[in-house]
C-alpha cells in the first residue's frame, strides 16, 4: 500500500454485536504493524468480519487489513497459514495437475 506507515500508533475496534456484549475489546498498538498481524493472526474471522482498523485518521476494514497484510510493503515475519486454509489451494494444484496428465 503506497505510503502507509507501518510504524504508526493504530488502534483496532472490536465487531459491534447486535447482543451488546463484544467478543473482542478495543485495543490501542503502538505500531500498525503489530495491529494489522494481530488482526490477521489472532482473530477468529468472524471477529474480523466487523472490525475496523484505524491509522492516522484512515479506516480499514477486514479486506483493508488483509491487504495491509499480504502488501510486499509489511515489516513483520508472516505466520504460515493453518492447515485447513492451505487445503483448498493445495487441492487445486492435485487437480490441475492430474488434468495436465
Amino acid at each position: 500500500m503506497d505510503g502507509f506507515d507501518y510504524s504508526a500508533p493504530a488502534e483496532l475496534f472490536p465487531t459491534r454485536s447486535r447482543k451488546g456484549n463484544r467478543p473482542m475489546a478495543y485495543r490501542r498498538f503502538a505500531k500498525a504493524a503489530e495491529a494489522i498481524r494481530f488482526a490477521i493472526e489472532e482473530l477468529s474471522p468472524t471477529h474480523l468480519l466487523g472490525a475496523h482498523l484505524e491509522v492516522e485518521e484512515a479506516r480499514f476494514d477486514r479486506d483493508g487489513i488483509r491487504r495491509l497484510y499480504d502488501s510486499e510493503d509489511y515489516p513483520l515475519a508472516r505466520r504460515d497459514p493453518p492447515a485447513d486454509e492451505c487445503a483448498p489451494a493445495k487441492a487445486a494444484d492435485e487437480a490441475d495437475r492430474s488434468r495436465a496428465r
